[in-house]
């Protein structure tokens, strides 16, 4: 087996606690790491700029995955040396039957987070922590008119992210007429994410097949790379890294295929995992 040269972490869930912070044993651990020569990258569901960099900040990071896997940057430049976005005349019809439905929308497109300005009153009746819904008040451009926005820009879509809110009963509205609607869609690829959400990217994208291509730009064998996670969109990560490690908070089908679990991200997993492998010299 090689020895790890490349980690590859997810932020929420696993490098960062609960209330998305970055415990300072973890910051010390990827120090150590960087410092023994192992190259450090995020992978995130999160466009580049809606990632946490002031907790980031002194960390050699090389590469953030983001997006799911839609597109891959230079960490301290912002420059984007790898992108597989949905085409501008395949999303347009999409989004023309996502905007009847009642729900908040993301959309990641160019490292930027944009949401439909009609979906705002939305965000409040979100099942998820008001820490939550006051990051998506606050972070995101909001658009009047988010069809002649992407037309006439010829934009394409890194990633849509649906949030649907629970009614009296607690079925969550509208959700399982757009999985319907998405799953017959062969252009794209349909993800579940935290909170019931529904997540779209192009065809073929994920996180595991970003950091294949990052491994082909850094002239990295697969073998030589360790990825971590704790949801459904680190899946095929943790499955295609040479070592793939599942947090203890993580999903069971993620536990199931990982090579082997680590504490939860509240229990620092992330310097757990790393201080044994600098231990053990893999």
């Amino acid at each position: 087996m090689d020895a790890i040269r490349l980690i590859s972490l997810d932020l929420d869930g696993t490098l960062l606690d609960s209330n998305r912070k970055m415990p300072e044993k973890n910051r010390e651990a990827l120090q150590k790491a960087s410092e023994n020569g192992i190259h450090i990258v995020i992978s995130t569901g999160s466009p580049y700029d809606l990632m946490p960099h002031e907790d980031l900040k002194g960390i050699d990071i090389s590469y953030a995955i983001t997006a799911n896997g839609s597109a891959i940057y230079e960490y301290k430049t912002r420059n984007c040396i790898y992108e597989n976005s949905i085409a501008t005349n395949d999303i347009l019809p999409i989004l023309e039957f996502l905007l009847t439905k009642d729900m908040h929308i993301d959309m990641f497109i160019q490292g930027k987070a944009y949401c439909p300005a009609h979906t705002r009153a939305i965000v409040d009746k979100l099942d998820v922590p008001k820490s939550r819904s006051e990051y998506i008040r606050h972070n995101r451009v909001w658009l009047e008119d988010t069809l002649s926005f992407i037309k006439e820009n010829q934009l394409t879509m890194q990633k849509i992210t649906m949030n649907f809110y629970p009614d009296e009963t607690g079925t969550l509205v509208d959700r399982e007429d757009v999985k319907q609607y998405l799953q017959h869609n062969s252009l794209i690829h349909l993800a579940v994410s935290g909170w019931g959400n529904l997540e779209i990217t192009k065809k073929g994208v994920n996180k595991g097949n970003s950091l294949k291509k990052l491994c082909e730009v850094m002239d990295l064998p697969i073998s030589a790379t360790l990825a971590m996670g704790d949801s459904v969109n680190d899946l095929d990560i943790v499955k295609m890294a040479g070592i793939g490690v599942a947090m203890g908070n993580a999903m069971p089908e993620l536990i199931q295929a990982a090579d082997f679990v680590t504490s939860t991200n509240d229990q620092m997993g992330v310097a757990e995992t790393i201080y044994q492998l600098l231990q053990k010299g893999i």
